[in-house]
């Protein structure tokens, strides 16, 4: 049986680059994948997932009212998945986790899912949300602070390099305006 994975991380922990590592592997063994990434994150060129480290590869770009299962639906009359990537998948809303999961469960086709668990002021995202309620597995990929302990969350930042308590909740960025801390570093710079 599929399984819905949710990948997580704080910011520059890595999740692009896994992703497309993931998307290569099934590739390679001649399996077709189909990615996801949200229309809103326009660091790069809309419509592709790139990675830090010079990686990149098309996408599907989805939104608040993309129908995932639909969308793999008609994909999957195309070509045969083997297997569906969501990047920046925080961005999704209740109904497309719903609607991933069942990805899994009626099309037995593996999903996964990979994004931030929180954003800056350390709420969940609503698609994380959901993705930790219903995901078969929850996979944490490491990033570092600059102490040396584990990253775990993102401190947005302005033009000075001084952090950002208020606002709204997505502001894209990179290394620009986020900065990955431990708990520890984080609660000293928002709350210190």
């Amino acid at each position: 049986m599929a399984k819905l994975y949710f990948y997580y991380a704080s910011m520059n922990a890595g999740k692009s680059t896994i992703l497309l590592q993931s998307s290569f592997n099934y590739q390679e063994r001649g399996m077709e994948t189909m990615l996801f990434t949200a229309g809103i994150d326009d660091r790069y060129r809309r419509g592709t997932i790139a990675s830090r480290i010079g990686l990149e590869a098309p996408a599907t770009c989805f939104d608040a009212t993309t129908d995932m299962r639909a969308a793999v639906e008609a994909e999957h009359g195309q070509r045969h998945l083997s297997c569906v990537l969501v990047d920046e998948a925080q961005f999704l809303k209740r109904a497309q986790v719903f609607q991933l999961a069942s990805i899994c469960d009626e099309m037995n086709i593996p999903v996964l899912a990979y994004g931030l668990r929180t954003d800056f002021q350390a709420n969940l995202f609503e698609g994380s949300m959901y993705l930790l309620a219903l995901a078969d597995t929850l996979v944490e990929i490491k990033a570092i602070c600059a102490c040396g302990r584990k990253a775990t969350m993102n401190l947005r930042i302005d033009a000075d390099g001084n952090p950002v308590r208020q606002g709204q909740q997505t502001e894209i960025g990179g290394n620009d305006r986020y900065v990955a801390l431990c708990r520890r570093h984080y609660m000293e710079q928002t709350h210190g």
